[in-house]
């Protein structure tokens, strides 16, 4: 899972700390596309009555593997032993 947090991190899609509504995934999405994240929400509700349904999962998956703001600069990069 670390190597997914990881590569998300390094196309810049994570879940920011501030603007998030529920858990960011659109607020990340548009931050990565260039979009201010009312405009992001706003985009994917349109998508949610064009597309129904598929919104509905593609959210919670997301938010699962978009990393946190937070988590992904605060973890190593290549994790080394850990020191007691």
């Amino acid at each position: 899972m670390h190597d997914i947090h990881q590569t998300f991190a390094d196309q810049g899609l994570v879940r920011p700390r501030q603007d998030r509504v529920l858990g960011g995934v659109c607020a990340g999405l548009g931050r990565r596309f260039g979009l201010a994240p009312w405009p992001a929400r706003l985009l994917f509700v349109l998508l949610l009555f064009v597309i129904p349904g598929s919104q509905l999962l593609v959210y919670p998956i997301l938010w699962i593997l978009m990393p946190s703001e937070q988590t992904a600069t605060d973890r190593p990069r290549y994790p080394g032993p850990t020191v007691a």
